[in-house]
């Protein structure tokens, strides 16, 4: 099994790799803005699938994990996700790639810290892209800009269990790599594009790579691909908000984390909304698979039909985030819930006021 570590390979082997070992089967002409905007904002309503170390450890943010098979999956159903993503009418998957740990969830040649040295041992992203094709979706990708394993020097012991004292010390967002930063962004998007957007998430930092380089380094392999940041430097076409609402581009009120940016930046064409289909609750993860205790917890489909009306009327991408279980499938409240919504859109039913 393997063991944490540092893995950096020198660039040559990783460019090498990129180079030798992918085959990409597309290529993109830029599109206008205006043209690529109504695509994406057409997108209308997906699924972010939130799937790694969290989905174990019972915490949003896990810390100190030594070896892979931390990540303990039984299965990894993606035609699931799939199937009842289109059942919902959704139309794309946002899928998480990598986490604030460094664990990647497909086959990277950056590192040995993946999904396919885990037990599983199985490109999940690899198998996404396929179970989209198969049943009609589009892919979008999560990424952390920062990572855990990119930090040099020790951590503080004291700052590995959320509450703990050190646990948000400055030193968790010193995990920067240029290099490999732009390594993977270049596998993700020569081995598994054509991609829709990337959700860039700052929690972390830049990761090296601040957020105007690495919105052109994205370009210089998909140019139509949207790029956004949660929060950070405004950069990209895509506006996100974590926890936010529909609203039209620059309404404040529809943000949580990201207020300057919508009230300044003039670079957003089109916004997105994001959270978790868990309400709040205590104990075990949100944005993860949370404990089984949870699993009759959901909002209701009353309540995520209205935010997609909403989404329609002002244009945004509703991303409605999901958690595998361990057994890597959707739980059965989240199936019932979205099928709802999804007969709803179909009939295009009015909610009561």
């Amino acid at each position: 099994m393997v063991k944490r570590r540092r893995v950096v390979y020198g660039m040559a082997v990783v460019v090498g790799a990129l180079v030798c070992g992918v085959s990409v089967g597309w290529a993109e002409t830029r599109l206008a803005d205006e043209v690529r905007a109504k695509q994406i904002a057409g997108l209308r309503f997906g699924m972010f699938i939130c799937w790694s170390f969290s989905t174990f450890s019972g915490y949003e943010w896990t810390h100190g994990v030594e070896d892979v098979g931390f990540f303990r999956a039984t299965g990894s159903d993606t035609d699931q996700w799939c199937r009842v993503a289109k059942d919902a009418g959704m139309s794309y998957i946002l899928f998480l790639t990598k986490h604030h740990d460094g664990f990647c969830l497909w086959d990277t040649d950056t590192t040995e810290w993946k999904v396919t040295n885990a037990p599983l041992g199985i490109d999940v992203l690899g198998e996404l892209r396929a179970s989209c094709e198969k049943y009609g979706l589009k892919l979008a990708l999560y990424f952390s800009e920062g990572d855990w394993t990119w930090i040099e020097g020790a951590v503080p012991e004291d700052g590995l269990i959320p509450g703990s004292r050190r646990f948000g010390d400055p030193i968790w967002r010193t995990g920067a790599n240029a290099e490999l930063k732009k390594a993977q962004l270049e596998e993700l998007c020569k081995r598994y594009g054509p991609i829709e957007f990337f959700w860039m998430d700052h929690a972390q930092g830049t990761g090296g790579l601040d957020h105007a380089e690495t919105v052109a380094w994205v370009h210089r392999f998909q140019p139509n691909c949207f790029v956004g940041f949660n929060h950070g430097a405004p950069a990209g076409r895509l506006c996100l908000r974590e926890r936010g609402k529909p609203g039209p581009i620059g309404d404040v009120a529809a943000t949580r984390y990201n207020a300057e940016a919508e009230a300044s930046y003039q670079g957003y064409l089109v916004a997105e909304f994001t959270y978790p289909i868990l309400p709040e609750h205590e104990g075990g993860a949100q944005w993860f698979y949370s404990l089984p205790k949870h699993d009759a917890l959901c909002h209701a489909p009353e309540k995520i039909y209205r935010d997609y009306l909403g989404a329609v009327e002002h244009g945004n991408i509703f991303s409605l985030n999901v958690g595998p279980d361990y057994a890597g499938r959707l739980r059965e409240v989240d199936v019932r819930t979205l099928g709802q919504v999804g007969e709803w859109i179909r009939l295009g039913y009015a909610l009561p006021e």
